[in-house]
């Protein structure tokens, strides 16, 4: 297949990237190069004749349309949004013009192209969201996420993103776009933005910086390592049934504290301090307003109906990061300087 792949430069879309193409497939990266996306990320790639990048805002739907016609995609896996709640709080003008306007304008190149095309029955249009739509979960182990779970979304960032699915099946119902959708709950591993709970403790612990921890510590994740998340994204857009949704998660359930603590000690074992253990910097701040209590995804159906299932536990997924970034350090120290990171965001209400 030829992929087209937005926000391929990023966390998520890179890993989608690289896996795609060690598949064999060829691969389209659109991406607008914002403050979170890293062309590192996909550099060992960057050379292979199937491989095209294309620096194009997800806004500038003239420049989509050129994309369009230039490559002519099987398929498009929509990634690019802007993601960071914090951020959202602060600015939530970037995340309902790019999340919410940037999709739209990502359909309707789409629903052109494909119309353009004869309206082939193989193409697909897979927009990746997250379970943040849905909402806050109670502290009951046997209640989770589901595809049916009502949509109600609590900060701007999970409202941009609602509104984007709302529009993929809108897209699907009134216009016959063959769409697929996903929403996956908190991914991590390698090449992950040092603004985001895990890189940032893992740095602000080897550079001897408190280990922030909102209120205290108590909300709950459920965490899914970013390359199991990518093997089952190019499983639904390769088989996923038109116009379904798939949650995957990766049934690996932690409060905040327990992942932290779960970090440090993982750190004490690979990089152990001349005294102390790393868990001594721990530090509760301010809760982030309107902080979700937490999120569970129930993977069932993408567990039954197309085999999928994540392939690490949190603790070996953890391992295998802080391996990462102890041994990257060139890629971390230079994204450090980048607007707003290392800095309190989302403190606003």
């Amino acid at each position: 297949m030829k992929l087209l792949v937005t926000g391929g430069a990023g966390f998520i879309g890179s890993a989608v990237v690289r896996l795609a193409m060690s598949r064999g497939h060829q691969v389209v990266n659109v991406d607008a190069l914002t403050y979170a996306a890293c062309l590192d990320n996909v550099a060992m790639v960057a050379d292979s004749p199937d491989y095209a990048f294309e620096q194009v805002d997800i806004r500038d739907r003239a420049a989509l349309d050129a994309v369009f016609a230039k490559h002519t995609p099987d398929a498009v896996m929509h990634l690019a949004a802007e993601s960071h709640v914090d951020r959202s709080i602060d600015g939530p003008a970037d995340f309902i013009e790019t999340n919410v306007t940037g999709t739209f304008n990502m359909l309707e190149a789409a629903r052109t192209y494909w119309t353009a095309q004869g309206k082939p029955e193989s193409f697909r249009f897979h927009h990746i969201s997250t379970d943040e739509v849905f909402g806050s979960l109670p502290n009951d182990l046997r209640v989770q996420f589901t595809e049916d779970t009502p949509y109600d979304p609590r900060s701007p960032y999970s409202a941009s993103k609602a509104s984007s699915d709302h529009l993929v099946r809108a897209w699907h119902e009134t216009y016959g776009l063959p769409v697929v959708l996903t929403n996956c709950s908190n991914n991590y591993g390698p090449y992950h933005f040092p603004e985001k709970l895990i890189p940032v403790i893992i740095l602000n612990a080897l550079a001897g910086k408190p280990l922030p921890i909102y209120g205290d510590g108590s909300n709950i994740r459920d965490w899914l390592y970013v390359e199991d998340h990518a093997d089952a994204l190019l499983l639904v857009v390769e088989k996923g049934a038109v116009g379904r949704s798939y949650n995957i998660g990766g049934e690996n359930e932690r409060t905040n504290l327990e992942l932290v603590k779960t970090l440090c000690a993982i750190l004490d074992q690979k990089r152990p301090k001349e005294a102390g253990s790393y868990a001594d910097q721990i530090t509760f701040v301010t809760d982030r307003p309107g902080h979700d209590a937490r999120y569970a995804i129930d993977p069932s159906r993408i567990c039954e109906e197309l085999g999928w299932r994540p392939s690490v536990t949190v603790e070996e997924g953890l391992a295998q990061t802080v391996d990462w970034y102890l041994d990257n350090e060139r890629w971390w120290r230079a994204l450090q300087d980048r607007h707003g990171v290392g800095e309190r965001l989302g403190v606003k209400a």
